[in-house]
């Protein structure tokens, strides 16, 4: 295989796999979030949720500068690893025992390039 056609297929890839905030829909993204995520991370982030101490461990505040380096250098990954496999049994665990029931989502990849653009934007605006 001519190594020029390898190279421009893979830029190709590269550049439809990369995390585009130009087309991320915000309202979208504060939906999820608040139907999902907010009640444990609550509405700031900060885990003021109702839930928040009541998980083992707590929730934890993802306005720190640790999160907010991971969530740049890793962009859609943390949101969907969590999304996609919630700390084991951990989330699901949490909901169980406190009677809060958030139905089931089929993620789409907008869904979570959405959710990560909103959740940047609160933790800048944040600190």
């Amino acid at each position: 295989m001519d190594v020029r056609l390898l190279l421009i297929g893979f830029s190709g890839i590269l550049a439809l796999t990369q995390v585009t905030t130009s087309f991320a829909d915000n309202l979208n993204g504060k939906k999820l979030y608040s139907q999902r995520c907010a009640v444990c991370h609550g509405a700031d982030i900060k885990a003021t949720g109702p839930l928040a101490h009541k998980s083992n461990p707590p929730t934890p505040d993802l306005t720190t500068p640790a999160f907010k380096k991971r969530l740049n250098d890793y962009p859609g990954v943390i949101v969907s690893s969590v999304v996609l496999r919630p700390n084991g049994n951990l989330i699901p665990r949490t909901l169980r025992e406190n009677g809060v029931k958030i139905p089931p989502h089929a993620w789409s990849i907008d869904d979570l390039r959405d959710l990560n653009q909103y959740m940047k934007e609160v933790i800048s605006r944040s600190r």
